[in-house]
């Protein structure tokens, strides 16, 4: 590819000897400077295709010259910590901006000067805003796993933030999957002459290196049906999905009780808490209960089972969480539990994920008449429930909490109402009310 000699001996210290097939056809029409729509399975290696031809073509002189948007903090931060384990070596800078850290200090870092800021939409918009973020030096913007931010309602925000770069510059999307909104930003945002590149089969979402099972239950028989399967399967290294953080709090209780290694990752967890689970999880703990927040782009080698507590209603979901397995061409198995009355939610996901399900057989006796615990949650694990969520934006309310510390939709600095006028925007009102901090 004709990189510089000294990105090559920095890639090869970090363990990067040989480059994936995403990679191999994307850095190349990158190193072009050309812009660039990429759909790839997730687990091959995106952050890479992206990430090597913006250091390689450089020009940093510690103002910000690379903007790579991210759907969530967990993200951002893998993003970043690939991206700075090159600057260290390399002479550049990188910092990561997300809510639920503190601004001040990601202000601190802007202000010291930085070469390529890795971040969610709605911290760089408040950084943006704050004139903080300034983007007219502007070379490289990347929007990494597009699709997700679509699903998590981003897509106002990224075309705001997009509007406020300059028009000279080289954009690249990835994504796992390519919804016709996703194709509409390229199309809008992008050269005509921008490049495709498409990684695999078109209608093939999910590697074909998992195993897709399923098992029919309802109610607290749930609980049996996943004892069961862990010990039939006795799966090395498992990330279980529910899809409620009181959920994951149970199946978390069942699973410690049964004197299992597993830890817990939602957004009702404080920052802090969020990255030691993380940490825990990839340095030997064999389960981690998680809600979506964990099937958003992360990269956590040698997961061998992807368990679906709760069936996923979206297809698109069920893609992502599955895609946390058989990374990097590894095998994995993909296991669900599905209620008596989702047979439609099952034939939907195989026919939009272009997969076969086998049923499999469980025995549920010896935990028919399991004891469910009670989650015992340490205060800081119960920090969203103090006010309903963090600071407003844009002068929006989030529980009932308001702030007139700035007037930012009516006479701040975009002038009355900017973007559209939307105002009184906070992340409960997004998509009627995920869960706060998420971006």
């Amino acid at each position: 590819m004709n990189l510089r000699h000294e990105l090559v001996e920095a890639l090869a210290k970090i363990g990067f000897t040989a480059a994936t097939e995403v990679q191999e056809r994307a850095i190349p029409i990158v190193l072009q400077g050309k812009d660039i729509v990429t759909r790839a399975k997730t687990g091959t290696g995106k952050t890479a295709a992206f990430t090597v031809p913006i250091i390689q073509r450089g020009g940093f002189d510690h103002r910000v010259k690379a903007l790579i948007i991210v759907p969530t903090r967990e993200l951002a931060l893998q993003v970043s910590v690939f991206a700075e384990k090159l600057g260290h070596m390399l002479n550049f800078r990188v910092t990561t901006v997300y809510g639920g850290a503190s601004i001040n200090v990601q202000i601190d870092h802007l202000r010291r000067g930085v070469d390529i800021v890795v971040g969610t939409p709605g911290r760089i918009i408040d950084l943006m805003e704050r004139d903080e973020l300034r983007l007219e030096n502007l070379k490289y913007l990347v929007l990494d796993e597009a699709d997700i931010m679509l699903d998590m309602g981003f897509i106002e925000d990224i075309e705001f933030i997009l509007s406020k770069t300059p028009v000279n510059k080289q954009t690249m999307l990835f994504s796992a999957t390519m919804p016709r909104e996703i194709l509409s930003i390229a199309r809008r945002n992008m050269r005509e002459d921008h490049a495709t590149v498409t990684v695999g089969a078109e209608e093939d979402v999910t590697v074909n290196t998992i195993t897709h099972n399923y098992f029919t239950a309802n109610g607290r028989q749930k609980f049996a049906a996943l004892l069961a399967y862990v010990n039939q399967y006795n799966p090395k290294k498992c990330i279980i999905f529910t899809s409620t953080k009181h959920a994951s709090d149970l199946v978390h209780a069942l699973l410690v009780n049964q004197g299992l290694n597993a830890i817990l990752l939602h957004g009702g967890l404080t920052q802090a808490k969020r990255e030691r689970s993380l940490a825990a999880f990839k340095k030997g703990a064999q389960f981690m209960i998680a809600t979506n927040i964990a099937s958003r782009g992360l990269d956590i080698a040698d997961v061998t089972d992807v368990i679906n507590f709760d069936a996923p209603d979206e297809p698109n979901v069920y893609i992502h969480r599955v895609g946390r397995s058989a990374r990097m061409g590894k095998n994995g198995r993909a296991f669900t539990l599905f209620s008596s009355d989702q047979r439609g939610v099952m034939n939907s996901i195989k026919y939009r994920a272009n997969i076969e399900m086998h049923e499999i057989s469980l025995n549920l006796e010896p935990y028919k008449d399991i004891e469910i615990p009670k989650p015992h949650r340490r205060f800081e694990d119960r920090i969203e429930h103090r006010h309903g969520g963090g600071r407003p934006r844009f002068g929006g309310h989030r529980g009932g909490n308001f702030s007139n510390s700035r007037d930012r939709h009516g006479g701040g600095r975009f002038g009355g109402g900017h973007r559209g006028g939307r105002g009184f925007r906070g992340s409960s009102q997004r998509r009627g009310g995920y869960a706060p901090g998420q971006s």
